[in-house]
Formats: structure tokens, sequence, C-alpha cells
């Protein structure tokens, strides 16, 4: 059995780092720790990804972007809320072009369930899963990642949608009109921030925090309560 141990070119060190994007730095060290095999490289680099984001899995994710996909052709539309620790990460072109094939995902498997998603292929033509996906670019990134949420309509009516800086995302559904029209509503949703999208939504606690603030408004005007009662009714 032969201890020759292989000299790592940098050939080698640039076809890993092709492969994986890891630093330099990495693909050498993975390189020197299996002599020189490639393959078995990728699998370590592997190994040691899962690893850092099993530790950095508790780190706050409070940085990140929205990404959407629509699909107007078929009346469908997705969005990914994909999270980061710092705005730095936020802005890099790696975790971007990640966020954007999960939203691209969502409307391809057009699943919202996070789990399922996370067990999916990254790509349709991928044996690599989302969740290994995800761990590698934190490893690569060092920085925990999490798929927040995500959302996707998928109707026989019109799908439009709106982005505003990566930041806020907006969906719309609507039945007649133009895409036009579902465009202009999508960005007048964004411009007003709405907590709630249906009355069904709006917490009861709300409701009567706000019937308090009309009652006391209304019995300044010094009207009978009966008729105070109907006016705040009517709000």
């Amino acid at each position: 059995m032969s201890d020759k141990t292989t000299a790592i070119t940098a050939s080698m060190v640039s076809e890993l780092r092709s492969r994986t994007g890891a630093a330099m730095m990495d693909c050498k060290k993975f390189l020197v720790l299996t002599n020189g095999d490639i393959d078995k490289a990728i699998e370590e680099m592997r190994k040691a990804g899962a690893a850092k984001a099993a530790k950095r899995q508790g780190n706050i994710t409070a940085e990140g972007i929205i990404a959407i996909h629509s699909d107007h052709a078929s009346h469908a539309a997705a969005l990914a809320e994909i999270n980061c620790e710092t705005d730095f990460v936020a802005k890099a072109a790696d975790f971007q072009e990640f966020a954007d094939q999960i939203a691209k995902r969502v409307l391809e498997t057009q699943t919202t369930d996070l789990a399922a998603l996370l067990a999916s292929p990254y790509r349709a033509e991928s044996s690599e899963t989302i969740e290994t996906t995800r761990q590698n670019l934190v490893a690569k990134i060092g920085e925990n990642i999490s798929i927040r949420r995500v959302a996707l309509i998928k109707t026989d009516n019109i799908v439009a949608s709106y982005s505003h800086g990566s930041r806020i995302g907006v969906l719309v559904e609507i039945q007649g009109g133009s895409l036009e029209l579902g465009k202009e509503m999508a960005m007048q949703v964004a411009a007003s921030r709405p907590e709630v999208v249906t009355p069904e939504q709006v917490p009861a606690e709300l409701i009567a925090k706000e019937r308090e603030i009309f009652i006391a408004q209304a019995s300044e005007s010094g009207k009978p309560q009966d008729i105070i009662e109907k006016m705040v009714s009517g709000r």
C-alpha cells in the first residue's frame, strides 16, 4: 500500500472552487485532507457545512430579502422571505440567488409546506435538496440563513406582484380588469402596508380597543348613549 501524498495543484484547487464556490483556502485544505480526491473533498466539505449550519442554527436572522417569481400565463405567483444575520449578506449575490431560486421552486412545486420544500430538490434537475444547499451556503458565508415563510397564488384570475427594494413583497389576485391594474393595486398595498387583508384576520382585542377609542371620541359630542352606539357601529 502506497503512502505517497498527491501534490495539490492550482488546477485542482480551481476545479474544486468552480464546483463548490468555496474559498480558495478551504478548497486547498480539503484537497490536502482527501489527498487530492476532488469528489471526496466535496463530500467532506458538505459534512463540514452541515456541522457549521447546525452550530449557527440558533443565531437570530433579522435581516434578509423577499423574492418573487411569477408566471402570468398560468396565473400563478410565488413569494419567499429569506432571512440572514446581517444586511451585508442580504446584499450578497449568492444569498440573493438562493432567495430567487426558493421563490422559483415554490412556484414550480406549488408547495408552501416548509418541511416538504426543504426536502425537495434545489433545482428541478438536481439531486441536492434545498436544505443541503442552505447548509452549504451557511458554511460558505458564515451566517445563519432561514426560509422564514413562503406564499403562493394559483388561480384562474389575474395575478400581479410588486417588490419594493426586496424588502416588501405583494401578491394580488383580481377578478376582471388587467395585469396593469393588478400591479397598480399591488403597489398601493405595498405603500399602505396593511396589517391584515380580510376582516376575519383582525384580532378581537384590536377591535375592542378601537371600539373604546371611538366611543371616547363620540362621547365628546354630548349625544345620547344610544346614538353614540350607532355612530360607533357605523364605523
